[in-house]
């Protein structure tokens, strides 16, 4: 399901931090310019090479992230960075020195103590709107000395090469990133308990669990109960009592739901045409698109969508 987002990214920014510091921050489109065209969906990350830092987003507990570790927003949420949490932060914005031709852009900032650097960098893929990243924690956290030595000493390696501003270091930097991404959510995953999700459950069962990122990764296809038990190679009957068992609903009913999730959080977050939502989920035109979102929610699309922006302004 991971691989078929298509993820692309970059490292942007090295931040060179010493206590006392806090810094608010979000990944925005002008960090990933220059790595790739715009993402309509972002990935933030952070990793710490040297010292220590906390992590807080909104309300939630705060993190501790030691060096070593790497630190991965699915959702790209405002944050806050800091030596500490209880001091006034600073915006990144304020503080990011552009940096040199082909090198990274550059934080130095606090009050000349404890010293910590942080790699600051992005993955990003066109999905306006993933169930799979919509259900993960908003902050997922892994020791990369834990993914074994190959992983952290190419990671160190690949940092040393980013900082001495070689060509190659940010996209084999970002490509390692896009390993430790899908590693920290299969850690995450891995540590649910059976029954506490469906999710967790249909990952973890192989027919179901292939099913899915079929489904997810190519939402717009024109799939059917029998193409989708032929992809996986299991009869349809079979395929069906299975899906279902594991998930609690048929598969073409989980897909159109999944749809019309996409779709709503589309019409709520964007100003996509309508017309355009409507091929992103797979439908072949704006009218049948229209009958089938009114079906679902009593209303045409434009009208929920004129609803729900009032209602978020």
């Amino acid at each position: 399901m991971l691989r078929a987002m298509r993820l692309t990214g970059g490292i942007f920014l090295d931040a060179e931090l010493t206590a006392p510091w806090c810094i608010s921050a979000k990944v925005g489109p002008e960090d990933c310019s220059p790595f790739t065209p715009e993402p309509r969906h972002i990935i933030a990350y952070h990793y710490v090479t040297a010292g220590r830092c906390v992590l807080k987003v909104g309300g939630q507990q705060p993190v501790q992230i030691e060096s070593g570790e790497i630190v991965v927003l699915p959702r790209n949420d405002d944050h806050v960075l800091g030596s500490a949490l209880n001091l006034r932060p600073v915006s990144a914005e304020q503080l990011i020195q552009p940096g040199p031709e082909g090198g990274l852009a550059k934080i130095i900032y606090g009050g000349n103590g404890e010293r910590t650097q942080i790699f600051c960098g992005f993955l990003g893929n066109d999905l306006p709107h993933n169930a799979f990243i919509a259900m993960l924690p908003s902050v997922l956290k892994l020791d990369v000395a834990e993914g074994g030595s190959w992983i952290e000493s190419t990671f160190r390696f690949a940092t040393k090469e980013l900082a001495g501003r070689h060509a190659t270091s940010p996209a084999m930097l970002a490509k390692l990133a896009e390993v430790l991404f899908m590693e920290a959510v299969r850690r995450y995953l891995s540590s649910q308990p059976p029954a506490g999700n469906t999710w967790t459950a249909g990952m973890r069962d192989p027919v179901v669990g292939r099913a899915l990122g079929l489904l997810h990764g190519q939402i717009a296809r024109r799939w059917t109960t029998e193409a989708l038990a032929r992809e996986i190679a299991v009869s349809r009957s079979a395929f069906a009592e299975r899906f279902t068992r594991v998930i609690g609903e048929p598969p073409m009913r989980y897909l159109a739901r999944q749809r019309f999730e996409q779709a709503s959080a589309q019409l709520r977050d964007s100003a996509d045409p309508i017309v355009r939502i409507a091929f992103d989920i797979g439908y072949e035109s704006e009218a049948a698109f229209n009958r089938a979102f009114r079906r679902e929610y009593g209303v045409p699309p434009a009208a929920w969508r004129r609803e729900h922006m009032v209602r978020k302004a």
